[in-house]
């Protein structure tokens, strides 16, 4: 399925926005500058970057973010650190099982969750960003 990325954009909108942590009890955005969203300002990116990933397992996606992404996002440094991404304020990061599983059903693939973990046993996948 050929959707364009306006469409996507709203398909991803649609189904993280409304889990996201960073949403006011009202369901607003209560980032100070929602434009500056990790995973919406580099959002044709993120796509692109999905769509050129053909596995069940997570990191070929991960690395495919980080080259093509996070390498261009303002917030990573020269040296590939992140300090938001570390702070887990990188809804990108974040959120970027359920972002992949969108566009791939969206896009008409498939996303096997099983092929999350690399010892094959069973996987809890967390929602959100993790406190540590």
């Amino acid at each position: 399925m050929d959707h364009s990325i306006v469409e996507l954009e709203a398909i991803i909108r649609n189904r993280i926005c409304r889990l996201c942590t960073d949403r006011t009890v009202e369901g607003d955005c209560s980032l100070e500058e929602p434009d500056h969203c990790a995973l919406f300002r580099l959002f044709p990116q993120v796509a692109e970057a999905i769509q050129t990933v053909e596995s069940d397992d997570i990191e070929p996606y991960i690395e495919a973010i980080r080259r093509n992404v996070c390498s261009v996002c303002a917030d990573q440094a020269a040296d590939g650190s992140c300090e938001t991404r570390q702070q887990v304020q990188c809804a990108l990061d974040a959120y970027l099982v359920l972002v992949v599983d969108a566009i791939e059903e969206a896009t008409g693939k498939t996303f096997d969750r099983k092929g999350l973990g690399a010892t094959g046993a069973e996987q809890t996948v967390t929602i959100g960003p993790r406190i540590q």
